[in-house]
């Protein structure tokens, strides 16, 4: 049956591209489909059989985020297809740091009017994230909004529910002095400062998307573009055989704002820089853009993209636990008394 244009599509809202969207990425979303999901898309919502995990007091875990102005680079570089990895990965490797496993996931696709092309491509993208994080994606939302949205623009936020034991939970209380710090490397940027990383870039060094910079190895786009890391496999591997005190996730804030919120009282977290190599993304823009070591490790990863609070006396184990996951870890620090009242105190060596 072939149907006349009607007023809502006129508007800008055309209920069958939104139809065909969801046709054409059924088959995608089946893929990231483990043991639990109940439901296919296009229900009014996804549903996940979660048993009870072998877990004896099992505990739900939940977070949602985006990834920021990132997603104006992808526009810029007209590459769609790896944003939707960097929003899983700011959504699971918060919830891992929790000591929980993600089981499933959502997203939310927004824009002024759907570009079929491009949001199969976002969703190609958060299907290869579930499967690196090893949950499915259940549902999603995709709304058009002609009019708060500008032509060619897209916005996502992402949803994922995880499921920890309450007696494993790691929160950072069982944090002691002398305990070692290990750093798992990023992949670069991650999903962090892209303002002010556009802002370096695009304005002050009037830098293209396709020019190639030699101490990157590849074009301004490619290097913006790497995908977040997701630490999911190697830290739920690692916490079946080694005991973890805590896990931070180095996102907005750096490590100055974010390596606080696990440490108990009396516990300052001492890092020394110089122990792990610093990718040329970050060298490169704190000294073509001026930006100061602290403002530096304030906003930015600097190359760790997950820290790992460990008991002195297994570190080395579990350094080589890590490397044998896929990582690239590093003893970067360790656990001293605070000089202060109170905790929560980071010291990095020659910076603050």
């Amino acid at each position: 049956m072939t149907l006349s244009p009607s007023k809502y599509s006129e508007a800008g809202v055309d209920i069958d591209k939104g139809n065909l969207f969801v046709s054409r990425i059924k088959s995608i979303v089946a893929e990231t489909h483990r043991r639990g999901v109940i439901s296919d898309i296009g229900g009014f919502s996804g549903l996940f059989a979660i048993g009870n995990e072998d877990l004896k007091n099992p505990v739900l875990v939940a977070s949602t985020d985006g990834v920021g102005t990132k997603l104006a680079v992808a526009k810029l570089c007209d590459k769609h297809d790896t944003i939707g990895i960097d929003l899983v990965a700011m959504c699971v490797n918060d919830v891992i740091v929790s000591g929980a496993k993600p089981l499933f996931f959502l997203d939310y696709f927004a824009s002024s009017t759907l570009d079929v092309e491009v949001a199969t491509d976002v969703v190609r993208g958060i299907a290869e994230g579930c499967k690196q994080a090893q949950c499915s994606l259940i549902g999603g939302e995709t709304a058009e909004m002609p009019g708060l949205y500008q032509p060619g623009d897209y916005d996502l936020a992402g949803f994922v529910v995880g499921i920890g034991d309450r007696n494993a939970i790691v929160d950072g209380s069982d944090i002691r002095v002398g305990d070692r710090i290990i750093g798992l490397a990023s992949s670069g940027f991650h999903s962090n400062g892209y303002s002010l990383i556009r802002k370096v870039f695009f304005e002050e060094l009037g830098r293209k998307i396709d020019d190639f910079i030699e101490e990157f190895g590849c074009t301004v786009g490619e290097e913006l573009l790497k995908p977040t890391r997701i630490y999911v496999d190697s830290v739920v591997n690692t916490l079946r055989r080694y005991k973890i005190h805590g896990l931070v996730h180095i996102t907005g804030g750096g490590f100055i704002d974010n390596i606080p919120r696990i440490l108990p009282a009396g516990c300052t977290a001492h890092i020394h820089p110089g122990t792990w190599p610093v990718p040329p993304c970050f060298s490169y823009l704190q000294e073509k853009g001026g930006i100061t070591a602290n403002e530096m490790y304030r906003t930015f990863n600097m190359g760790i993209g997950m820290m790992v609070v460990v008991p002195e006396n297994s570190a080395e184990d579990t350094l080589y636990q890590f490397g044998a996951h896929g990582e690239q870890p590093y003893l970067i620090g360790e656990i001293k008394a605070a000089q202060a009242s109170g905790g929560g105190q980071v010291v990095i060596d020659g910076i603050c």
